[in-house]
């Protein structure tokens, strides 16, 4: 998707429309998550099939209903210079591939979107205002669905690419410690493995016994793409929380021979080749997306780092995969962080054992992310330095 062709499309809103929704961002910026909590409440009880699509957990926690607040808040702001959120449409873009979203749900999205907005603001929502809003959702999800047609062409075209969802089979798994599993998958049919980009992930579709929606989860891809198969690596919660259910399932359940349908690879948090030093920044799992993209950095000539931090020592994983690297290739290094042995990653931390001048790339809890952000802000590093991405529904830091 061009800026030109954004431009494009912004054509075709008057400067009346554009004016009214923008009028609207103070009043959505204050009743935005009122108004997603409510959409997304009708949207399911008239049309509960769409649970096979959307991740129930991210529904209950509200984390789904902030996301979608952001992105209409951010609509409402930018409707006179949508290319400004081309990185957020990209994003939830391949999200929406990887889900197997299609452009029929997206006039249901639309109607029941503009019926929350008047359910919330009542009168305060005038048919000027219920009528602007109509004609600009239609161009933004005209966007959207010439996107994500793009990205469907994309993977099915791809060597072993595919539409939708297809049977992949696990092939071994291997307990990477007390918490994680790592699931190697090979598609059933025998066909060409699709090829991925460092950092990108695969949606599973899961449907556990007396559940009544298929679960769809996203995990990345925790190994460089080597043509043979697919890893996951699956953390089990110990707190058995409702996010945990899918994980947990896999973990206890999915054995050697099982399979699962799988969408092709997706996702924009992946790794950019540069000259410049990279330093790589995981909080317990949230090394799953970091690993291939340290795979591909060592092979290059400048100075790569792995720092993983990890809540207890026996919580650390991958340890002998990020050691070999470090070993095998002169400018690559590796430093394992428990904080109940060593501490936490701190700004003295960083300063004295990282190049600030270089990219940064981040996964991991939010609070993680959030403590190793405000500190390298701290010590002068630029935002356009740092790459990071979310387990779920992109929210911000």
């Amino acid at each position: 998707m061009s800026v030109n062709k954004n431009e494009r499309v912004i054509d075709m809103l008057s400067q009346h429309t554009m004016d009214i929704v923008k009028s609207t961002a103070p009043v959505l910026e204050v009743h935005g998550v009122t108004i997603t909590k409510t959409f997304y409440k009708n949207l399911f009880e008239e049309h509960p099939a769409l649970l096979n699509i959307f991740n129930h957990t991210n529904q209950a926690q509200g984390r789904q209903q902030t996301a979608l607040a952001n992105t209409v808040y951010a609509a409402a702001v930018h409707i006179e210079n949508l290319p400004a959120i081309i990185p957020v449409v990209k994003q939830i873009a391949q999200k929406h591939r990887s889900l197997g979203v299609l452009p029929e749900h997206y006039p249901i999205v639309g109607e029941f979107l503009l019926r929350a907005i008047k359910e919330v603001l009542g009168d305060a929502a005038t048919d000027e205002i219920i009528q602007a809003w109509g004609e600009a959702y239609g161009v933004i999800a005209d966007v959207f669905i010439q996107e994500e047609e793009a990205l469907y062409t994309e993977a099915e075209n791809k060597s072993g690419g595919f539409r939708g969802f297809k049977e992949f089979e696990v092939v071994n798994r291997v307990a990477e410690n007390a918490l994680i599993t790592s699931f190697y998958l090979k598609p059933k049919d025998g066909s060409a493995l699709p090829e991925y980009l460092p950092g990108q992930f695969i949606t599973v579709q899961v449907s556990i016994p007396g559940e009544e929606y298929t679960m769809n989860r996203q995990y990345s891809l925790s190994k460089a793409f080597d043509g043979e198969n697919y890893r996951i690596s699956v953390k089990k919660d110990v707190k058995n929380t409702p996010n945990g259910k899918v994980s947990n399932y896999l973990g206890e359940n999915l054995q050697v021979g099982d399979t699962l349908p799988i969408s092709v690879p997706a996702g924009t948090f992946v790794y950019e080749n540069t000259e410049k030093p990279v330093t790589f920044i995981a909080g317990g799992v949230g090394a799953t997306p970091l690993l291939s993209m340290y795979h591909e950095a060592a092979k290059g000539n400048h100075s790569v780092q792995f720092i993983h931090s990890a809540s207890h020592l026996n919580e650390l994983a991958f340890e002998c995969e990020l050691s070999q690297v470090a070993m095998t290739n002169e400018n690559a290094s590796y430093n394992a962080i428990a904080t109940d042995q060593l501490g936490k990653i701190s700004a003295q931390f960083l300063k004295e054992n990282v190049d600030l001048n270089g990219e940064f790339y981040l996964c991991g809890p939010v609070g993680f992310m959030q403590m190793v952000i405000n500190e390298l802000d701290e010590l002068g590093v630029s935002r356009e330095q740092v790459h990071y991405e979310f387990f779920g529904p992109a929210l911000t830091i």
